[in-house]
């Protein structure tokens, strides 16, 4: 079981992660890549890397023969799979150990057992762990369905049962409505799993989902390192995870804890695993959902509460090593917190983000994981998350203050990100008096969320940084230095520049010296500004005495200045034209028309829905768009005639490219 040198199937931030775990143990690694992640960061700090196929996951990060043949090629005497694509399938970890590596993780017998949904029920009742009522058995028939269903009653889900993160699962609260349910969730689990088996549970309204993280060797010791909540989630994503769980009755925290360690006992696991369950405030009662048999996207957080450093134990485990220590020796120390941040846009139905990410300015003296940086591309090819802020404090209200302190100390530009809507999170009273459950983000946010507007101030100062940032330095003129200034102060008439933020149609002027500059803002109000001064990302000065500090990070486009500057309601992102760019560099208009449907952002085209000749309404779908592991529903943007269509199903298309035609006209 020795080895010296580990391939990491894998990508973005968790492939970094277990780089930097095999890095602590002296071990070589090597890493695998798909032509659209060539220049990502894990490629250039690995010991080796092996580019397995073009960007999309089933012909690189999901070829086991071109795997295996890295591994091959490299020497690696071992496979850490991550998490997501290969980490749970069973019969990549038999092929890994057929063909004579370590597979860093359970027996391909355990994974197997526990992928499926039906069995791992099976396996968590006879261990004697609780499970929501409803029918696991082998009849699946629809016959045999529906008189489950009527007998189980109204609300329940249809669930996969080699499913996960929310596919194949239907929620049916009319039994009129079950045969659909079932018959929709079949057919996404098939062709998301390759098993179209499902199973029938009831549903457990405002339920939290807490989980207990296992540990075990190969020697027959088995630990527990506390447990997570990981509730807040949308679409049975997770967004935000701590630990330990918050508000759990102590009796019901041990229940938990010790149920976790008999179910890893009772089918001999090893590694580290994740058994979740849906906590029901109301009735005191928890019940077994599942057990993930890798490392989980959150398993930061029971490092910063124990101090136990997860992956370093998975190799040590894979190496044949035993635990050092025992259950007793486990203590937890203070509240950790972990922030997701993903490439979308929550405002606009959580809208996949794509680009170059111009500027990547994170917070100093927090953990943060991260896939990307500076001159990094966001394809659609993959999953939107990109980084995991992790936050760690003696409490859990410190936990949430600084969370909301390191988001508001995060710049990036070029692509959006979800930061704000995190942040909204955070700070939502819900949150914080634990009200929270896993569908509550409706009850949260009643009306949808909006981004909040920066304040007139905070819009102002975005502009004084900017004057600053373009203002001529020390030993050099407007002639060395071609900016907003002017000159008209050398012949008494003092001059002033003019900013243009992209939503004002009015400018912002600024006028004065180094010692106090004076400010008109577009609506006319002033802001007199002492002792200005931009130095090493930080704006700094006085306005009626009073001094601020706001972080400020500037950067150039092609046709117009991005600022990125601290405000009350956290970090904010400003694009603002100077005179040059009002007159010499006038953006582009907008791909597209009012007749014209565009994409919004690159992918692949699931579904077309219509045909030349074609009548719609309005909102009308007309195309299905895949990006990110998202579905996009593309409406008509106008009521009219299908003239043109310029896509087909399965089509790869860029952002911006034109997908339909409307002949408005057409329409009495």
């Amino acid at each position: 079981m020795s080895f010296t040198r580990v391939l990491i199937a894998n990508r973005g931030e968790i492939a970094r992660r277990i780089q930097r775990g095999c890095r602590k143990l002296g071990l070589e690694t090597v890493a695998v890549f798909s032509e659209a992640d060539r220049d990502a960061p894990i490629v250039a700090e690995a010991d080796h890397a092996v580019c397995i196929g073009p960007a999309a996951a089933a012909a690189s990060y999901l070829n086991v023969a071109a795997i295996l043949a890295a591994a091959r090629a490299t020497g690696a005497g071992a496979v850490h799979p991550g998490y997501g694509f290969l980490s749970e399938n069973a019969d990549f970890a038999a092929a890994v150990e057929a063909a004579g590596l370590v597979f860093i993780g359970p027996a391909p017998d355990a994974i197997a057992q526990m992928g499926s949904k039906i069995a791992a029920k099976a396996a968590a009742e006879a261990a004697g762990v609780p499970v929501l009522p409803g029918y696991r058995g082998s009849d699946q028939s629809d016959a045999r369905l529906l008189q489950e269903a009527k007998a189980l009653g109204t609300p329940f889900l249809v669930k996969a049962s080699a499913g996960g993160g929310g596919r194949g699962m239907r929620l049916v609260t009319d039994i009129a409505a079950a045969p659909e349910a079932i018959a929709s969730a079949r057919a996404e689990a098939q062709g998301a799993f390759g098993d179209p088996a499902v199973f029938l549970e009831r549903y457990a309204s405002r339920a939290r989902h807490v989980e207990v993280q296992v540990l075990g060797d190969t020697h027959g010791n088995l630990v527990h390192l506390g447990d997570r909540d990981c509730s807040l989630q949308r679409n049975h994503q997770k967004l935000i995870e701590e630990a330990p769980a918050p508000d759990l009755p102590g009796d019901l925290r041990d229940d938990m804890r010790a149920a976790a360690v008999r179910l890893a006992q009772a089918i001999g696991y090893r590694s580290v695993g994740t058994v979740e369950y849906l906590f029901d405030p109301e009735r005191r009662a928890y019940y077994f959902l599942e057990m993930n048999t890798r490392l989980q996207v959150e398993h930061p957080v029971t490092e910063a509460i124990t101090g136990i450093d997860l992956v370093e134990w998975q190799l040590r485990i894979a190496r044949g090593e035993a635990l050092t220590f025992q259950q007793s020796d486990v203590r937890f120390k203070g509240h950790a917190i972990e922030v997701r941040i993903a490439a979308e846009n929550p405002a606009e139905n959580y809208r996949p983000e794509t680009g170059t990410i111009t500027l990547w300015a994170p917070p100093s003296g927090v953990r943060l994981d991260t896939g990307v940086g500076q001159g990094s591309i966001v394809g659609h090819h993959y999953d939107s998350m990109l980084a995991k802020l992790i936050i760690h404090a003696p409490d859990r209200a410190q936990a949430i203050r600084d969370s909301v302190a390191a988001i508001d100390g995060f710049a990036v530009g070029g692509v959006g990100l979800n930061l704000a809507f995190q942040r909204a999170l955070l700070m939502h009273p819900d949150f914080a008096a634990i009200r929270h459950h896993t569908t509550g983000l409706g009850e949260m946010f009643a009306n949808g969320w909006t981004p909040p507007k920066p304040d007139a101030q905070s819009r102002a100062l975005a502009a004084l940084a900017l004057h600053l940032h373009l203002a001529p330095k020390t030993g050099n003129t407007p002639w060395q230095t071609l900016s907003a200034w002017r000159l008209t102060a050398p012949a008494g008439r003092p001059g002033a520049a003019h900013y243009w933020a992209s939503d004002d149609d009015d400018p912002t002027r600024v006028a004065g010296d180094a010692t106090q500059l004076a400010m008109v803002l577009p609506d006319g109000a002033r802001l007199a500004v002492e002792s200005p001064d931009l130095t090493a990302n930080r704006l700094t000065g006085r306005i009626g005495g009073v001094p601020f500090t706001r972080a400020a990070h500037l950067r150039r486009t092609k046709d117009h200045w991005q600022v990125f500057l601290s405000t009350p309601d956290g970090m904010a992102g400003f694009a603002i034209e100077t005179l040059e760019d009002r007159h010499l560099q006038r953006a582009a208009g907008q791909a597209g028309g009012a007749d014209l449907l565009v994409a919004p952002m690159p992918g692949a085209v699931v579904e077309l829905r219509v045909a030349p000749g074609d009548r719609v309404e309005a909102g009308d779908t007309l195309v299905v768009l895949e990006a990110m592991k998202l579905l996009q529903s593309l409406v008509a943007p106008v009521a009219g005639i299908v003239a043109e269509i310029y896509c087909a199903a399965g089509d790869t298309i860029a952002g911006q490219a034109p997908l339909v035609k409307l002949d408005p006209e057409e329409i009495q």
